[in-house]
């Protein structure tokens, strides 16, 4: 159904879901920034949280479970509270083409209820994507590993999933940087990355996509990449590829990946001479040819004399190995349009810390005497009560 709305409007509907307390301020956030041409949705079991989001909508989950005090911290209430509020969540969904669900890892709410949104918006037949933060380091062992299940299981749920470290923003700030302007890098990663795919596939450009070129590169590609670069001056076009596929954001390189948009937003002075050096810088990264590349331009009179890049990389389970399965390279340059309409950009992904992890195996010794060894039984201990009732 969301296919024949999207033939008939021509606009494809796409929602922003702000999934807890970290979902819910990048929302906040990104609203204060101007994004434009998406409709938000702010979910949380926290009543309180709810009444100070700007979002368009707003779900209270779980109420009967938590009576919108909030998760206590606890993914698996997070989770049973998505659960209760099933069908008021495929409600709130209800016509979107493509979702995006942005929640921070660790926590109750965004940990256990952003699975439960992004099964309910794959069930309902939207393209889903999923934009988390890996938490801080200094926020705790327990946090960081409710973070990983986290990640885990909404990896499960999703079509693509961008992962940002927070630990990376500390690269990318000054000591005096607050934590208020540190964490807009990281939103700035997801908006600029929500409007870099919203403006390819509604905004009338210089290359114009369908959103059913997007669909074929994001559709179970499992773990993406998003990085953005912004240059002006000479050379623009390919320093701000470089800045956009080397982002201090991105955990990995794009190299690999099966799946590549890129979008270019300008002002009217950008060429199609620009947008193909920059394709060409970033696609020279990639060890394979037989990758699927969409390309995107669009004019935006704010960006006079500047250039902004959006690199989505996806699809890096099929690289490698497997490459030979994919038969011809497709690179999709739709049809020319010149209009003059605006917009932003970029980012992430993640691997097991313990996939490298050596296990030291024990090694027999039989050259030894027997005598050399003294076998000591661990003295059994007991109970303190038992033991005074033992001893009278």
């Amino acid at each position: 159904m969301a296919e024949s709305r999207k033939m008939i409007s021509g606009v494809a509907d796409i929602k922003v879901i702000g999934v807890g307390g970290g979902g819910g301020n990048a929302i906040n956030r990104m609203i204060g920034s101007g994004l434009e041409g998406v409709e938000f949705i702010s979910i949380n079991t926290d009543s309180q949280a709810l009444n100070e989001s700007q979002a368009d909508k707003k779900l209270q989950i779980g109420e009967k479970l938590t009576k919108g005090l909030g998760a206590g911290g606890n993914p698996m209430v997070g989770q049973k509270a998505a659960e209760e509020s099933r069908n008021d969540i495929a409600n709130a969904l209800e016509g979107a083409d493509m979702v995006f669900i942005t929640a921070g890892m660790g926590g109750g709410t965004g940990t256990g209820g952003a699975p439960v949104v992004a099964e309910v918006a794959r069930e309902i037949g939207a393209l889903t994507v999923g934009v988390v933060t890996r938490p801080f380091a200094f926020e705790g062992a327990k946090r960081s590993r409710q973070a990983e299940e986290g990640i885990m299981a909404i990896r499960e749920k999703v079509d693509s999933l961008i992962i940002i470290p927070n630990s990376r923003l500390l690269t990318m700030v000054k000591k005096d940087t607050s934590m208020h302007e540190a964490f807009k890098v990281a939103d700035d990663v997801l908006r600029q990355g929500v409007q870099g795919i919203s403006d390819i596939i509604n905004v009338s450009g210089l290359i114009n996509v369908d959103f059913a070129d997007v669909k074929t590169i994001m559709s179970n590609s499992g773990s993406a990449l998003m990085g953005i670069g912004r240059a002006s001056g000479e050379g623009r076009a390919v320093e701000a590829a470089r800045a956009a596929i080397e982002s201090p954001l991105l955990e990995n390189t794009i190299e690999g990946a099966t799946g590549l948009i890129i979008n270019v937003t300008g002002g009217s002075d950008l060429s199609l001479i620009e947008v193909d050096e920059a394709a060409t810088i970033i696609k020279n990264v990639l060890n394979h040819e037989e990758e699927n590349t969409i390309f995107g331009a669009v004019i935006d009179e704010r960006l006079q004399g500047e250039i902004m890049i959006t690199v989505i990389a996806t699809g890096f389970e099929l690289g490698g190995p497997q490459k030979n399965s994919y038969t011809s390279k497709k690179t999709i340059v739709p049809t020319l349009t010149k209009k003059e309409l605006p917009k932003e950009k970029p980012f992430v992904q993640d691997a097991n810390p313990f996939d490298n992890v050596v296990i030291p195996q024990p090694v027999a010794v039989n050259n030894l005497p027997q005598s050399d060894f003294t076998v000591v039984k661990p003295k059994e201990s007991l109970p303190p009560f038992i033991e005074r009732w033992k001893n009278g």
